[in-house]
């Protein structure tokens, strides 16, 4: 059996590297005439005594313009993007030679229910996407084995095959709420990664040294702590930089938090004669209450599987200082656009119309224009009209004016809340709005035909009779 498999893998590998060496000569085939007119240009700026232009400067302005607008799409609500001039470059050929740049975007496959946090990151996929290029997910099935030790303060405990292909099965399901299945490659770095022998994973560890491991800031504190760092450890981050090498990335996307895994990557290809990928980082979205990264288990988060309703009242409710980053972040809105929403902001425009039409973009990705509509017009009726939403109750009120307190017997009558203890807890805990805005006072004076929210999706018109 052991003969056998050591047959089959280098079968596979040999497959493997045919295959690998086809797709290079055909990339270098598709460029070859555009390298040689672009080289051709140089020795000729050379002669002329000039200083040699690059690739990007050779071109005609509607080209620039095209490349431009694909930075600007690539670089919105980024936190940093390393090698842009080479990006830029990448772009300028990939349009002329009309070949795809190469996304990657890795995952260890740990299976998150996803809200719009997680989704800051495919949500730039989905862009990149739409401008034509290649979106590779890479599900780290071998490195998953292991577990990412990113911001861990010890070891993480192996995943099996069963766990791991059960949440990527999760995963993808997820995913492609967002991106386009068909436009859309996914690969398992056990692929390649299973056909590493002994003599090439030696060569791979050669390319890093310790010390530079140990400047991973986790690594760092383990050893400073005196916490047991695994040798196998160390290879997460090399193996998931030879994902890129295998995947010829021309740009890799993740947050910041992987700033060191998806540099080494870079610092890889370069060191193996490959054309380094860029690397695009982005950063964390603040949950709905403006402070705390977005959390379930903070319940500041909105889920991409909440209900039309839920998600549009959610986004209502974010600070006005993060309607812009939202926009950048959750939004698949165009730059352009953005400027205009920016300068109406700056101008004095009212926040809340920036963030009614925040709300309406959210939504609408997650739930279509019906649903959309049908939550906005909700929404208004509930918090900007004093009107009654459909399906709520109207609770009459025998009095012709008071406060909270008078309402708790009707509101344990009409079955709205258990008791008043209940009710005071609700209360205490931010959830009892009246006409949209928060309320925590019994001595709250209530009016003829205001809109009581009771908890996540009960609402009542008061009518004082």
């Amino acid at each position: 059996m052991t003969i056998n498999g050591e047959v089959m893998n280098e079968t596979a590998k040999a497959v493997r590297k045919q295959k690998f060496g086809a797709q290079q000569r055909t990339k270098a085939q598709k460029e070859s005439e555009v390298w040689q007119e672009a080289g051709a240009r140089k020795e000729s700026e050379a002669e002329a005594g000039e200083e040699p232009k690059t690739y990007r400067e050779q071109q005609p302005e509607d080209l620039k313009q095209q490349v431009r607008h694909q930075m600007r799409v690539i670089k919105k609500g980024s936190a940093e993007l390393i090698g842009e001039e080479q990006l830029e470059e990448k772009i300028c050929r990939s349009i002329l030679t009309k070949r795809p740049l190469n996304i990657k975007f890795g995952m260890d496959p740990s299976a998150p229910d996803l809200h719009l946090g997680h989704a800051v990151a495919l949500r730039k996929l989905r862009q990149l996407q739409d401008l034509g290029h290649n979106i590779i997910i890479v599900i780290g099935d071998f490195t998953g084995k292991i577990g990412d030790p990113t911001g861990k303060s010890k070891g993480r405990k192996a995943m099996t095959d069963v766990e791991v292909l059960k949440n990527a099965q999760t995963y993808q399901e997820q995913i492609f709420h967002i991106l386009d299945r068909e436009k859309t490659i996914v690969r398992y770095n056990g692929e390649w990664l299973e056909l590493i022998g002994l003599g090439e994973m030696l060569q791979l560890a050669s390319t890093v040294t310790v010390a530079r491991m140990l400047e991973r800031e986790d690594f760092k504190n383990r050893f400073a702590n005196n916490v047991p760092i695994g040798i196998h450890e160390f290879f997460y981050p090399l193996m998931q930089a030879y994902d890129s090498v295998e995947l010829n990335a021309d740009l890799e996307l993740g947050g910041t938090d992987q700033t060191f895994n998806i540099l080494m990557g870079r610092s890889l290809q370069s060191k193996m004669g490959k054309e380094p990928q860029a690397a695009l980082f982005m950063p964390i979205l603040e949950g709905i209450d403006g402070v705390e990264k977005m959390s379930k288990s903070l319940n500041n988060y909105i889920g991409i599987y909440e209900d039309a309703r839920g998600m549009f009242q959610k986004v209502m409710q974010i600070p006005d200082c993060l309607i812009v980053k939202y926009f950048e972040l959750a939004t698949d809105i165009e730059p352009e656009e953005l400027d205009g929403i920016k300068e109406a902001l700056a101008d004095g425009a009212n926040p809340k119309d920036s963030k009614l039409l925040l709300a309406q973009e959210i939504t609408q990705l997650y739930h279509g224009k019906e649903e959309t509509k049908e939550a906005r017009n909700f929404f208004q009726e509930a918090f900007s009209n004093k009107g009654v939403p459909e399906q709520a109750e109207v609770l009459q009120i025998v009095m012709e004016q008071g406060n909270l307190y008078d309402c708790i017997r009707p509101l344990i009558q009409a079955g709205l809340v258990e008791s008043g203890a209940s009710f005071r807890r609700l209360l205490a805990q931010g959830g009892v709005k009246k006409n949209g805005e928060t309320v925590r006072e019994l001595t709250e004076r209530i009016q003829e035909r205001d809109v009581l929210r009771v908890g996540k999706r009960r609402f009542v018109q008061l009518h004082l009779i």
